[in-house]
């Protein structure tokens, strides 16, 4: 899992929660039932733990702990930054005692830490009205069984960048918003239309250099297998749900835009005008709209049948299961979710915010703003398992196993990429994924 695209690794230029060693978070020890953090005095210093990302992201975090602590009297914020490759890591290894009383943590991560022991419920710390101005995706990825434990400054999406030049010049219509998405067989079209204008027939970007087998796969391409009305996982089962006859179709088609696909070794397909199309997250905005200005174009995902669908999902914030002291916690969340912190963050790493207030300000993602897609595409939230036609923004599983479902699926879509027959694979995987919640009693969570 560590083995993740470059670009999709940089987890603080991208605003998600990328580099999962998520591997060892199978290994964790089961769960017997969720822990609760004693509210204690609501005074005193705090141990906060928070990845370390890029240096603009630290200091827009480094600089809301400073204001906290200036701001008033009775409770002291000592941060901890853990480098980002190191930090799931150190959580994993750490005995719940040991671990801060807030903490950062990667969004796929959490209901393993809860499974765990490591992540208390917040509802009773943060007040109503932080819990009420998160955006309805941030919660989706954050909520277990009606209880909430995690909360996030920002949260992610996919589209496809369009280079309008070179669609124009092909002739190709492409879509103006998620009411007239392209189907799957019309970006199929698509992609046909610009190999006849392309000197070299690659006309699409997929991220490919950095391989599918890894947590990319999961994020970038799960949202195929959603929008063919299929799922990872559905009523803690992945065979009847990721092996359908339609997401195997899906899957072919996927697998028939190889041919067509820049291996983009260089990272720079799409800005230097290699390829028309690229796919990929809400991150590569800055890079591609200094490369091509008026020409960039935002598009949805093609619609497999269920609907456009997209990731979602990042960094959240947390409370530590062990600590003695939720009340002055939940005060410091509180803080730091609020529209100065959320919006200082967002402009360090170009993220989405994920609280309402927020995200309607934001130059980026407010109405009528260049990524209004994104925000668009967050209001229509699914959760993780009511996948209707109308929801878009999917959550990946919330489950402990969801290490053994992102590895096993992530290695089918490789394999199906590199040419394997998909309904083999996709079985092949849910039987994996289901072996191994038999083995742990589904991983259920109380």
């Amino acid at each position: 899992m560590s083995s993740t695209n470059r670009r999709f690794r940089r987890t603080a230029s991208t605003g998600l929660a990328l580099a999962l060693p998520l591997a060892a978070l199978a290994a964790c020890g089961s769960g017997s039932g969720s822990a609760s953090a004693e509210a204690g005095s609501g005074k005193g210093t705090i141990s906060v733990w928070a990845h370390q990302g890029q240096k603009s992201e630290d200091t827009a975090l480094q600089n809301a702990v400073k204001s906290f602590n200036s701001s008033q009297s009775k409770i002291k914020v000592d941060l901890k930054l853990i480098p980002g490759n190191d930090y799931t890591k150190t959580i994993t290894a750490t005995d719940a005692s040991k671990l801060p009383d807030v903490m950062e943590f990667d969004g796929p991560t959490m209901a393993n830490f809860v499974y765990n022991k490591k992540l208390a419920p917040i509802d009773a710390y943060v007040s109503a009205k932080t819990l009420a101005n998160a955006t309805d995706a941030s919660k989706a990825q954050g909520e277990i069984n009606g209880k909430h434990y995690g909360l996030g400054m920002y949260d992610s999406g996919l589209g496809v960048y369009g280079n309008k030049k070179l669609l124009d010049a092909a002739g190709v219509k492409y879509p103006t918003s998620l009411s007239d998405d392209w189907t799957a067989a019309q970006f199929t079209a698509a992609l046909k239309a610009l190999k006849a204008k392309d000197s070299d027939g690659k006309t699409l970007d997929l991220q490919e250099s950095g391989g599918y087998a890894n947590e990319w796969g999961t994020y970038g391409f799960a949202p195929i297998v959603w929008s063919a009305g299929g799922s990872l996982l559905k009523d803690g089962k992945a065979e009847g749900a990721l092996d359908t006859p339609a997401v195997v179709s899906a899957m072919k088609t996927f697998q028939s835009w190889k041919t067509y696909v820049d291996p983009n070794t260089d990272s720079n397909a799409f800005a230097k005008g290699r390829v028309a199309l690229s796919w990929v997250g809400h991150w590569m905005y800055p890079t591609y709209s200094k490369a091509l200005g008026s020409d960039l174009v935002v598009l949805p995902l093609p619609d497999f049948g269920n609907g456009p669908k997209t990731g979602q999902g990042s960094w959240a914030w947390g409370i530590g299961a062990d600590s003695k002291n939720a009340k002055a916690a939940g005060a410091f969340m509180d803080y730091l979710l609020n529209d100065a912190n959320i919006t200082a963050m967002t402009t360090a790493n170009g993220a989405v915010p994920a609280t309402r207030t927020a995200l309607a300000a934001s130059p980026l993602y407010k109405q009528g703003g260049p990524l209004q897609l994104f925000a668009d595409q967050l209001a229509k939230p699914c959760g993780d398992s009511d996948i209707t036609k109308s929801c878009v923004a999917v959550t990946r599983p919330v489950t402990a196993g969801y290490p053994t479902v992102t590895a096993k699926f992530s290695e089918a879509l490789n394999s199906i990429y590199g040419g394997a027959d998909p309904k083999n694979a996709l079985a092949k995987a849910a039987r994996s994924i289901d072996q191994d919640f038999s083995d742990n009693a589904g991983y259920k969570i109380p």
